[in-house]
């Protein structure tokens, strides 16, 4: 087993654009080597929760997400290190494209995320309708980049044994790569999809099967073995590269403080970066976890923390808990400092409308929404604090990330109670973001708590202060 003090041996999975079946490869490789008795570290690179969930589910243990968007490479490199330190193996998963990015450098790109952990990269190639053409295509990627180290090539949605072959005999001719499996074209449904992706693993049914059933289609399709032992031999046990530039001031401990932290975290909440929820352990708060699907009321708390996810496909549910929105704006009113995102500011909202029927919301902030078919905030954003706010200064500058369907109706606010000014995606309303009432904050802004290090003491704070004013 790989001691706490080494850098883990690990593999980046990537494909040629985003649908190549990277998700269901990286979860198949994931499930099947923790079967086979391995420690796998999972991470996701980018800011994706639902592929992160899934691996999660996939590997028993929490997946990280690793983006340098959001975060300074320094950081990234720092979690890859941190998080993966007591495990035997470590499985990234890519996102879109190889080589993809947000400009012509391929910054953010999967490529770079590979050169900067010094990962090898196994590739997925859909081969649907095509046989020598992937050699070509492989050939591209090991040619744009020299310094990329495509270690192998997973051949997905093939046709049958005569396809295989073809593909793989041109791969192995032209390219010098071995092909360490090669997947038919699926035909159960295992993995859904909705608006944003695939379904998340906590609303699939049988998620559990579902990682069973992809552990299976690795094991009669990938030889795991010789990729294992690739993986481990390809590692150089000597690369001491960025381990002495880790700043471990940043992971200490900050003394106790006393509070509690309520979590917003069901089917219908579940979008939170590991990170972040340990980012406000590291700060000494307690966190529980709270949920308006299955509780009418919330507990004693000294803030809370309301993730996104998909409000609108359990707003029947949330609508019928009269209680509990009632007790979220009563403890808003009473200055209980709550930080939402996306989601979570829907439930802070008015009301949703979905076709021709209205849900009610919780009724602290002034806002209507509806459910567009097309996303109306994709992308990474950039902000400016510009406006006075409980939980960030005016001047700051943050970073983070905006997917959502959901559209705004009807809006009352004045100017200054919007904290954000978009230098970067769409936010609420008029480049606009992060509405807040007193100590109630909303935005459709998702965060990095590594990337924003100031979020989590200035939640600790806010919760203090409450629990100080109310007699704790």
């Amino acid at each position: 087993m790989q001691k706490g003090g080494k850098k883990v041996p690990g593999i980046l999975i990537a494909g040629l654009c985003g649908g190549s079946g990277k998700t269901i490869i990286s979860l198949g490789i994931t499930s099947a080597w923790k079967e086979k008795g391995f420690k796998v570290s999972p991470f996701k690179k980018g800011p994706d929760y639902i592929d992160a969930g899934w691996l999660s589910k996939a590997a028993g243990r929490s997946c990280y997400n690793l983006d340098t968007f959001l975060c300074s490479p320094l950081v990234v490199k720092q979690s890859y290190q941190e998080n993966s330190k007591y495990c035997d193996v470590a499985v990234v998963e890519g996102n879109r494209g190889l080589y993809d990015g947000i400009d012509t450098d391929g910054s953010t790109s999967t490529a770079e995320l590979s050169k900067l952990l010094n990962l090898p990269v196994l590739l997925v190639l859909d081969c649907t309708k095509s046989t020598r053409t992937m050699a070509a295509l492989l050939m591209g990627c090991m040619k744009f980049d020299p310094d990329i180290r495509i270690c192998g090539v997973i051949l997905n949605r093939v046709a049958g044994k005569r396809h295989e072959d073809k593909v793989k005999e041109n791969i192995e001719k032209f390219c010098n790569i071995p092909v360490f499996g090669a997947i038919p074209k699926l035909k159960a449904k295992d993995f859904p999809e909705r608006h944003m992706g695939l379904v998340t693993s906590e609303e699939h049914a049988f998620s559990g099967q579902a990682i069973k059933a992809t552990a299976k289609i690795a094991r009669d399709n990938i030889d795991l073995d010789a990729l294992y032992h690739f993986v481990t031999r390809e590692y150089r046990a000597d690369d001491n590269e960025g381990r002495s530039q880790v700043d471990s001031s940043k992971i200490k401990q900050a003394p106790p403080e006393n509070v509690t932290i309520g979590i917003v975290r069901d089917s219908a909440f579940q979008f939170y970066y590991p990170d972040n929820i340990d980012a406000l352990e590291k700060q000494g708060a307690k966190i529980i976890f709270i949920s308006p699907l299955k509780e009418a009321s919330i507990p004693e708390v000294h803030a809370i923390y309301m993730g996104g996810g998909f409000p609108e496909t359990h707003a029947p549910l949330l609508a019928q808990n009269k209680a509990f929105r009632e007790n979220l704006k009563n403890l808003s009113q009473k200055g209980l400092p709550i930080y939402a995102e996306c989601g979570g500011l829907i439930f802070l909202g008015q009301s949703i409308r979905l076709d021709d029927h209205e849900y009610p919301m919780s009724g602290i902030l002034p806002i209507k929404f509806g459910l567009s078919l097309r996303p109306q905030g994709h992308g990474y954003t950039r902000v400016e604090v510009v406006n006075k706010n409980p939980f960030f200064k005016k001047g700051e500058t943050l970073k983070g990330h905006e997917f959502r369907y959901s559209s705004i109706l009807d809006i009352d606010y004045q100017p200054f109670e919007m904290a954000f000014r978009m230098e970067r995606g769409k936010g609420i309303i008029d480049k606009q973001d992060g509405f807040f009432k007193a100590n109630t904050f909303g935005t459709y802004t998702h965060i990095h708590a590594l990337g924003s290090p100031s979020w989590a003491p200035s939640l600790i704070r806010k919760a203090r202060a409450f629990k100080i004013s109310h007699g704790g």
